[in-house]
């Protein structure tokens, strides 16, 4: 250790907080790509989606600064590291939830336009409250270097000011915790709903062809519910323990893998989001894969053998089965 009171990050833990960053951005392009690209695939969950991914963007380049400077004192580019990483970061937060609150209202209450109406009121609550807690703290001086006791490297509250705590509570823990609490409750509620209306539709399944197909979209959608507030904690937990250790003054905070598993648990969210709602969404997966498909045929030599391939009818077009069938217009967690 670099100091009882100064964690020290190693250069593994630099590579591998990095590779997490690149990993982040890469996913929230992605998940942003396909939500321009694909008019027709623009359902307002996948609207608030998008804007969760350009909170996590943002994280991820500025905690990558952070990882890669590993600031050992204060200055201008550790604040404003340290003020970016607090909005982006306690942004993704409030849209994750509101993700959540969204599907609720519109899935459990059958309720689409107060769920619509709500969107303007997320967008208010989601940047403004998250900047307006920035802006307090950077104008009082409360960002700034952290010793890396609760970081990776990168700025976020001075442990020079008195009240330090607090403003940690502020800027990103007290709304993690509500996440916690309130993603689990969100989903088991949906979860329970899609049951209750997936056995309510196999009770009909002697007279209806379809029912077969839903079956797909009902298991899909049941993964994703059990999957979204799991991996957020996992995620997520490392933070809140070495938070808990600072207040507990246990040393047990510099641990070298509960450093590592911070560092990644912070910075992996992107990479997370793209992988539920992109990577096990079939229809973004055919679409995806024509895209590159068409790619690569356009870059393919004429006289070479792949070229043969290429001029193929089907040879770059989606399945059926993935363009329309799988083409969900709702707020279904697999459209």
């Amino acid at each position: 250790m670099a100091g009882r009171n100064e964690t020290e990050v190693y250069v593994y833990q630099q590579v591998v907080v990095l590779f997490s960053c690149a990993l982040s951005f890469f996913g929230s392009v992605l998940i942003i790509f396909t939500y321009v690209i694909w008019t027709d695939l623009r359902t307002t969950p996948r609207k608030l989606l998008m804007y969760l991914s350009v909170a996590d963007l943002l994280s991820a380049i500025s905690y990558s600064y952070g990882v890669w400077r590993v600031f050992k004192s204060e200055s201008w580019d550790c604040v404003a590291q340290g003020a970016i990483s607090t909005f982006a970061n306690t942004s993704s937060f409030f849209w994750t939830v509101t993700v959540a609150i969204y599907l609720y209202i519109y899935i459990v209450k059958s309720n689409q336009r107060l769920a619509d109406g709500l969107v303007s009121w997320f967008h208010i609550i989601s940047w403004g409250v998250p900047f307006g807690i920035t802006a307090a703290a950077v104008c009082l001086h409360k960002i700034g270097y952290d010793a890396s006791e609760v970081s990776v490297g990168w700025c976020w509250i001075s442990l020079k000011a008195s009240d330090h705590v607090l403003w940690m509570m502020l800027t990103g823990k007290i709304w993690e915790l509500l996440a916690y609490l309130i993603l689990p409750v969100m989903y088991v509620l949906i979860k329970k709903h899609i049951h209750r209306a997936h056995s309510a539709l196999s009770e009909y399944r002697p007279i209806l062809a379809s029912v077969r197909s839903s079956d797909a979209h009902t298991s899909m959608a049941d993964r994703k519910m059990t999957l979204i507030p799991i991996i957020f904690i996992a995620l997520r937990i490392w933070s809140t323990i070495r938070f808990l250790l600072l207040l507990l003054g246990s040393p047990a905070r510099q641990h070298p893998m509960l450093v590592t598993l911070h560092g990644i648990g912070n910075t992996l969210q992107g990479a997370a989001n793209c992988t539920l709602f992109v990577l096990f969404t079939q229809l973004l997966r055919s679409r995806l894969a024509a895209l590159l498909c068409s790619c690569c045929c356009w870059y393919t030599a004429p006289e070479s053998p792949a070229s043969d391939y290429c001029e193929r009818p089907s040879a770059c077009a989606p399945s059926a089965r993935g363009s329309r069938a799988q083409d969900i217009s709702g707020p279904s967690v697999n459209s």
